[in-house]
């Protein structure tokens, strides 16, 4: 065959020995064939560079094999990392991606709800910019909702597992033998704040430590972190310095006039503000004082003084998720309820110190 020539179908089936049908069942998973058969096809159209028409395959299977990424805001923290984790999904599934973003604005995130659907997408994935329930979107077709979850108990939702994360915190935390714990969070009215503090809460106590003062809620900024310190050492820190009884230290190891050894932060960011606040009091981290983030965002982990132990909440691993519960409802296996991705501890120097 002459090497610009266009590969027909029926030029498949010849090599083949079969008839066209057969290799569009063949290439499409459909039809009662042997796979003795499928393998013969499959082969000769890979020798021959056969690419199948897409819209020939879409009117073949009743689909279009394209899924909607209906994103909240545009390429955010959280949510371009979901995406991508969603797109790397869809593509081993031989699926293709069109991205929305709504930038937050649900006139525009309903336009792009009629453009996907009348573009007779095979399912959407809906993500957002935090862990608030949502209001689903009315469509007819799968719907899967990551980290964002879905207001409709019915929905298919992927979120982080935030209770464990920080229950995976507490016990780093406990091994070190840090007693006296802070909370630092963002909003007091939002569920990445609220679940944080309650299971930390609870899980200091069920370990007989200390929960210090009550749970201190501002903005996700590094400029609360730092204010929150003031308010979690009351004016001790300057106290202490270079002269505290350091890590290992009879009173368990913090800065002997500190009331605390350790600060939970919500968010890295808070964290890194808390860091720049703590050195600038002559406050050892974490020497004196441990502290801890959330999110792993590393803009912020890693430049923080020092490098933050954070909780890392897999979220392209739960962007693949999302997809994957995607692709089942498709073929006709829908999930229903709230699954919760298991995060994953990354211990740095703000706990483990230099050595």
């Amino acid at each position: 065959m002459d090497r610009g020539a266009v590969v027909r179908i029926t030029d498949v089936a010849a090599l083949a020995g079969v008839s066209p049908s057969t290799v569009s069942k063949a290439l499409n998973d459909t039809g009662s064939l042997r796979e003795s058969t499928r393998a013969r096809v499959r082969e000769a159209a890979e020798r021959l560079g056969f690419v199948p028409d897409a819209t020939a395959r879409s009117l073949s299977a009743r689909r279009s094999f394209t899924v909607g990424l209906l994103s909240t805001d545009s390429a955010g923290r959280f949510s371009l990392p979901v995406v991508l984790g969603a797109e790397n999904a869809l593509v081993g599934g031989e699926l293709s991606a069109l991205l929305a973003t709504a930038r937050h604005d649900p006139v525009r995130e309903q336009h792009h709800v009629r453009a996907l659907v009348a573009r007779r997408v095979d399912g959407i994935i809906v993500t957002g910019r935090t862990t608030e329930p949502r209001e689903p979107i009315r469509v007819p077709m799968p719907v899967v909702y990551a980290f964002a979850p879905s207001s409709d108990p019915e929905d298919a939702s992927v979120v982080p597992d935030d209770a464990l994360g920080m229950r995976l915190l507490v016990e780093h935390l406990a091994g070190l033998g840090r007693r006296r714990v802070a909370y630092v969070g963002g909003r007091a009215e939002q569920a990445a704040s609220l679940v944080r503090y309650e299971t930390l809460a609870a899980e200091l106590a069920a370990r007989d430590l200390e929960l210090v003062g009550s749970p201190l809620y501002g903005d996700w900024s590094e400029q609360w972190g730092r204010r929150a310190v003031d308010l979690v050492l009351g004016g001790a820190g300057r106290s202490v310095g270079s002269g505290g009884a350091g890590r290992g230290g009879s009173d368990g190891g913090s800065g002997g006039g500190l009331p605390v050894d350790a600060i939970v932060f919500a968010s890295d960011q808070l964290a890194r503000g808390g860091c720049d606040r703590l050195r600038e009091l002559g406050v050892r981290v974490p020497d004196d004082v441990a502290v801890t983030g959330y999110d792993d965002w590393e803009v912020m982990s890693l430049a923080s003084r020092p490098q933050l132990t954070t909780v890392d909440m897999q979220l392209e691993r739960l962007g693949q998720r999302a997809a994957e519960l995607l692709i089942a409802a498709i073929e006709g296996e829908p999930a229903r309820g709230v699954e919760r991705l298991a995060p994953r501890l990354v211990a740095r120097a703000s706990t483990l110190g230099d050595g």
